[in-house]
């Protein structure tokens, strides 16, 4: 993976006084005047800049004779990233999920601690996580089963009414359609105005299956060359109304039905992205870790991009490691501006 540029000072300090979450694994604070170095989400009172020294990890500060503050106690990062990693790891490997106290008491911790823990890192609960896990799999399974019951039993469904009770919504098309490639579906598509320019909106009857900018009837005929599209619809309407009311005030309408395809790695990427609150951000590594998959993180970057549906999946909220912003499909001042509305700055 690419080297990424190192944390400015003042972008650490910043982080530091706002006691961002987001950077907890990117710096240490070691503070001279009393020889202790904390995490930049340490709740003690804020020392004097000019007391502080930025430190890439804990390692290096215990190498400049730092020692750890006992009230934030920053050792723990690595021990609890370490832990979270083996439970995502267990969960992988499971037949049969193991319960929230199996699983914690396997990496050392308690049920209710190791619950926030795991969230904090991946943005879900375990449950939610072997959730997402079992409707990847099914995911994954109608790409590859002659029947769409074997599909569903294949990815650890204990019946087919669980598969469509909790699947379903995450891959938006009926399975059977899924497994066509989406073919015959009709879209209904507009162009909506919006404070950074003409959004194309389209859905199918189950949902959004594209929200671009810079795009247009033509363009979305090209990406679904087997569909039918029509332009307008009174139903599409309202739809779009709410899309531009999400982009526009973010954090008010989580619930946009979403009709997309993707691998399973990036419809596990995807739902990870939807689970971040607006005005919070994750990194690659993060959402890697969320989609199961500690290891993926250049491929959780691929998966934003391919990201179908902007702002209603928010891969804008999504960030490298240092907490500079990365990419963005529609140009980075949208992804700024995207960012600022949720009071998220550079």
């Amino acid at each position: 993976m690419t080297q990424q540029p190192p944390l400015t000072d003042d972008a650490a300090w910043a982080a530091f006084e706002a006691r961002d979450r987001a950077y907890e694994d990117c710096f240490v604070v070691a503070v001279t005047t009393t020889g202790i170095y904390c995490k930049p989400t340490c709740p003690a009172r804020r020392p004097q800049r000019a007391h502080v020294r930025f430190l890439p990890d804990t390692a290096a500060a215990r190498a400049a004779g730092f020692r750890a503050c006992l009230r934030c106690k920053p050792d723990d990062i690595a021990r609890e990233r370490v832990a979270v990693a083996q439970a995502v790891a267990l969960l992988d490997a499971a037949q049969v999920p193991p319960t929230l106290d199996a699983l914690a008491a396997a990496v050392g911790y308690a049920p209710h601690h190791f619950q926030r823990l795991f969230k904090r890192a991946t943005g879900v609960s375990p449950a939610a996580y072997v959730r997402g896990l079992r409707a990847r799999r099914a995911a994954a399974a109608l790409h590859e089963e002659t029947s769409v019951t074997d599909a569903i039993y294949a990815a650890g469904y204990s019946a087919p009414s669980r598969f469509y009770e909790t699947a379903g919504d995450r891959l938006g098309m009926a399975p059977s359609v899924w497994k066509r490639g989406g073919a015959g579906a009709t879209i209904w598509w507009t162009l909506a105005p919006t404070t950074l320019g003409p959004l194309l909106i389209a859905a199918t009857e189950k949902g959004l299956c594209r929200v671009a900018f810079d795009e247009d009837g033509a363009a979305l005929a090209r990406r679904f060359p087997a569909a039918q599209i029509v332009e307008g619809g009174e139903a599409l309407q309202a739809l779009a109304a709410r899309v531009v009311a999400e982009m526009e005030t973010p954090g008010r309408d989580t619930s946009l039905p979403l009709d997309v395809q993707g691998t399973a790695f990036q419809e596990a990427v995807w739902q990870a992205l939807r689970a971040i609150p607006a005005g919070e951000t994750r990194s690659y590594s993060q959402l890697a870790v969320a989609a199961g998959r500690p290891g993926a993180v250049r491929a959780a970057g691929t998966a934003c991009g391919a990201n179908q549906v902007a702002v209603v999946i928010p891969c804008h909220r999504a960030q490298r490691s240092d907490g500079s912003m990365g990419g963005y499909a529609y140009g980075i001042d949208r992804k700024r501006v995207l960012r600022r509305r949720e009071g998220v700055e550079d």
